[in-house]
């Protein structure tokens, strides 16, 4: 079954049995946004159209952040685009974003993925959270280690929600952030990015 067959969160958890909890899990750790960076974007908001479709919201307000962020841990990581994602016949897709573990092999080996990102259906955010979480359930099995935790973000370009799952708990934290306040926002999505490192390297250490 597709990752987008999944209309809802209650319907994931229920399907692939997650508990669900909701906790402020998610510290702002600062990060750096130029100057640059941040009249580019609100010149691209203004002037250009960049809510008209799915890949617009994903090229325009979603990937850019991203890309921001992640240039600071691209020797430990690689983001990927529309990645196909299968963990059997019931959950395959591709994911909006990934990020996954930087392969030894090379950058063009998708490697074990930690964070994923899923654009919101519709501004439907249960929608996109059961898609989201089905995602992080086959992430999850396909690392094969379920001590591990797999983050997850949904937006709609503006808003932004984060979501955590460890072993069969899924946390969801309550409160969204906004583009319009992007250093915040940056601190958030920094801290899925910095714990992602975190358990990589400790993982690491671990296969020493």
């Amino acid at each position: 079954m597709s990752f987008s067959n999944f209309k809802s969160l209650g319907i994931t958890v229920k399907e692939l049995q997650v508990i669900y909890t909701e906790a402020n899990f998610v510290a702002q750790t600062m990060f750096p946004v130029s100057e640059y960076f941040q009249q580019d974007l609100e010149y691209v908001m203004r002037e250009g159209v960049v809510n008209n479709s799915e890949f617009a919201i994903c090229e325009n307000l979603i990937y850019p952040i991203l890309k921001e962020v992640w240039k600071a841990y691209s020797s430990k990581f690689t983001l990927w685009s529309h990645q196909m994602l299968t963990c059997d016949d019931a959950l395959s897709g591709y994911p909006e974003y990934v990020l996954a573990r930087r392969s030894p092999l090379g950058k063009v080996v998708f490697d074990k993925p930690y964070l994923l990102i899923v654009k919101a259906k519709q501004d439907n955010f249960d929608w996109g959270w059961g898609q989201c979480l089905a995602e992080m359930v086959a992430a999850q099995r396909l690392n094969g280690e379920s001590a591990i935790a797999i983050f997850g973000i949904v937006s709609n370009g503006i808003n932004w929600e984060f979501g955590k799952l460890e072993g069969s708990k899924f946390t969801h934290h309550p409160a969204p952030h906004s583009i319009f306040e992007l250093k915040s926002l940056f601190a958030m999505v920094n801290y899925l990015f910095q714990q992602s490192e975190i358990q990589l390297s400790v993982h690491q250490e671990m296969a020493v």
